[in-house]
């Protein structure tokens, strides 16, 4: 075995004074295997500072990829897309600290989770479907929150928490998390990155993947009581990543975020709390074909950037002691522009002004109501109202070039035209606790304002147009409903969703069109049908050993065309097995994913379509922990034991890159050894 395929992970933790009292009396929990279980109905909550396995690449996608019901598009080594129930971009809200981040990459180089760094945040939540109006629009297919969670100190302490990863293909992570403060005032600063080189497939082939990612985040707080909170924040990171599905590299992720938050609750009147915030992210990001790649021909770059403005108020109302409510408003803007060159040497980039192709704008009022409708029974619903306002600023005339490489110009019909229009979303859920379980049911409608990768990026158009501005919202109607079981030695939980979609955005590739005759990708509306469960199970069968498994299923229609619907994950299961003694374990993953012989080619999302059909897979991983006392955890892995060779249904499709193999898809990584250490002091 190459010393190069080994990984080294050592996380460490010292916490001295008031900080330190709520961890120095914990045991570090066990290591991740399978994915956590709902414990509340429609919600999964996790650790991202927890040891998983397989050790996941250091960004958002990857971490969410453990949750059942997740996928991810394979891109490269990061910066890969978060699918959930088949359902991708912007049908799934990723919120960073209750803000919004969206990417300025018109091909989805950068999606929301490419500016998430896992560690640095304290908590990931799952809100599953369209059943909360909280947290903004759009969530048909749910809701992802990354969050910090920083309690009030009872007297004056410093925190300090550091990470380093050293291992096999030059993964090589560092955080360090200082927090320190007093019972009025507390700062927080957390840094972290990540630097990895190509990996190797199990024939032992390269993948073009290589990345580096660093990101710095600052918070300063004012808490006069246990009830109140004021809250200054700052963020800046950066990165590089490599591509093996396309032409080009990321060689520039560089974001800039200021925000402000209010909290204060437990008020004690029908106002009982208040939540405010505001924010601003700007992201600027640059892509090329030679600063990562071996590149003999013009040196091409492009360089869009994205100016995002949001803010939130929420004000929870006691209405009585069986109701409580939540009401509030939001907001959101972004504006979009790019620049490129064809020749970086001639006609350098940073020379050349930006220009406007797009601008977003959206106004919310919503408000969620929880009734209490005895000791073991409630009801939740809520109502949301989005005014949205988009604007096409791109020229009337666009240019564009064929499979020969040759130009040509056509006319943009909706150039310098704007739209607005107001949707409603809305949901009802009932919960109800029996001795052993809680089962719920919900009703929910969202209806989503198309994005811009939807009606602008790379110049979509639609069947009938050379523009897709003018494409309808989506409209989605779905039942939820679940169990979560827990007594003795066992645990479970399963929820399913059945869900009708009108004016699906359907993006297809390969269309051929004529005046002038070229081949174009479309956006256009369809009607669709999915539906689909996700399930868990857990078993102690003695004081230390324990089985637990998971399973995932989706299915979708295109019942428009009558064909399948495209880019859906196949079944996937895991199951997995730990012996556990308070001092040392062991355990191992078996992930079995099902073949997926239901495709239809050149059709799907915003982020790739369906290249074909996939074999089912199987993947075997092994660990082994050592607690060295309450505050030290020592574990080791091997992902991949068998070295196979596999794909991920979803991943995109392999690109020719110079010195690379080039594969159907971005094969996944083979064996992979790893060791982590995490201290808590």
């Amino acid at each position: 075995m190459q010393l190069k395929r080994i990984t080294i992970c050592v996380a460490l933790a010292f916490t001295p004074s008031a900080f330190a009292a709520e961890t120095t009396e914990a045991t570090l929990p066990e290591v991740i295997v399978t994915a956590l279980a709902m414990e509340q109905p429609l919600e999964v909550t996790t650790d991202p500072r927890q040891p998983r396995q397989p050790i996941p690449a250091h960004d958002g996608a990857d971490y969410l990829k453990t949750i059942p019901g997740f996928s991810v598009i394979r891109k490269g080594g990061t910066d890969g897309d978060p699918v959930f129930r088949g359902m991708a971009g912007s049908r799934l809200n990723i919120l960073l600290d209750g803000e919004q981040i969206l990417g300025g990459c018109g091909n989805r180089m950068d999606p929301p989770t490419a500016y998430v760094f896992p560690s640095s945040y304290d908590k990931i939540t799952v809100l599953k479907g369209p059943q909360t109006v909280l947290h903004g629009p759009g969530n048909s297919a749910g809701t992802v929150l990354f969050e910090r969670d920083i309690k009030r100190a009872d007297q004056v302490g410093t925190h300090f928490e550091g990470a380093l990863t050293l291992g096999s293909f030059g993964r090589n992570d560092q955080l360090l998390d200082v927090r320190t403060g007093s019972e009025q005032y507390y700062a927080q600063g957390v840094v972290t990155r990540s630097d990895a080189n190509d990996y190797k497939d199990g024939n032992g082939v390269a993948v073009h993947s290589s990345y580096t990612r660093w990101s710095g985040n600052a918070a300063f707080g004012y808490t006069p009581d246990d009830n109140t909170r004021v809250e200054l924040t700052a963020a800046k990171s950066d990165g590089e990543a490599a591509y093996a599905d396309r032409s080009m590299d990321g060689v520039k992720f560089a974001r800039d975020n200021a925000g402000l938050k209010l909290d204060k609750k437990n008020m004690g009147g029908a106002l009982d709390s208040v939540e405010a915030q505001v924010y601003h992210n700007y992201v600027d990001h640059v892509m090329d074909n030679y600063s990562l790649r071996t590149q003999t021909g013009m040196k091409m770059v492009s360089n869009p950037d994205r100016d995002t403005v949001g803010g939130r108020a929420v004000f929870g109302l006691a209405m009585g002691d069986a109701t409580l409510a939540k009401v509030g408003v939001d907001y959101q803007s972004n504006k979009h522009t790019l620049r490129s060159t064809m020749n970086q040497d001639t006609t350098p980039y940073q020379n050349m002004a930006r220009t406007e192709d797009a601008n977003f704008r959206n106004y919310g009022l919503f408000g969620e109501v929880t009734q209490v409708m005895g000791e073991d029974s409630r009801v939740i619903g809520g109502l949301r109202m989005d005014n949205w306002n988009a604007q096409d600023n791109r020229a009337p005339t666009l240019n564009a070039s064929d499979a020969a490489g040759l130009m040509y110009s056509y006319s943009n019909p909706t150039s310098k035209q704007s739209r607005s229009k107001t949707l409603t979303s809305a949901f009802a859920r009932y919960e109800r606790d029996y001795d052993a379980y809680t089962s719920y049911v919900g009703l929910g409608h969202t209806q989503r304002f198309p994005d811009y990768w939807e009606l602008i990026s790379a110049n979509k158009e639609s069947l009938t147009t050379n523009s897709a501005f003018n494409t309808n919202p989506e409209k989605t109607t779905q039942l939820d409903i679940g169990t979560i079981y827990k007594a003795g030695q066992w645990s479970a939980s399963v929820s399913g969703f059945y869900s009708k979609v009108n004016d699906f955005i359907l993006i297809q590739s390969g269309v051929v069109k004529a005046a002038p005759a070229r081949t174009i990708t479309v956006t256009r509306n369809i009607n669709a049908t999915t539906w689909g469960a996700e399930a868990g199970l857990a078993y102690q069968l003695a004081e230390s050993w324990k089985l637990d498994g998971s399973l995932a299923f989706v299915r979708g229609n295109n019942d428009t065309d009558g064909t399948a619907l495209a880019q859906i994950s196949p079944l996937e299961g895991r199951i997995g097995a730990t012996y556990d003694n308070s001092v040392w374990s062991v355990g191992g993953l078996l992930r079995m994913v099902a073949e997926q012989n239901r495709f239809v080619v050149n059709q799907g999302n915003i982020v790739g379509q369906d290249i074909g059909g996939t074999s089912g897979f199987s993947v075997l991983s092994l660990n082994a922990a050592y607690r060295v006392g309450k505050g030290m955890l020592v574990s080791a892995g091997v992902d991949n034991l068998g070295n196979r060779v596999y794909a991920e249904h979803l991943s995109r499709g392999g690109a020719m890159v110079s010195g690379f193999t080039q594969t159907t898809r971005v094969n996944e990584t083979g064996r992979n050894l790893w060791l982590k250490a995490n201290f808590k002091f």
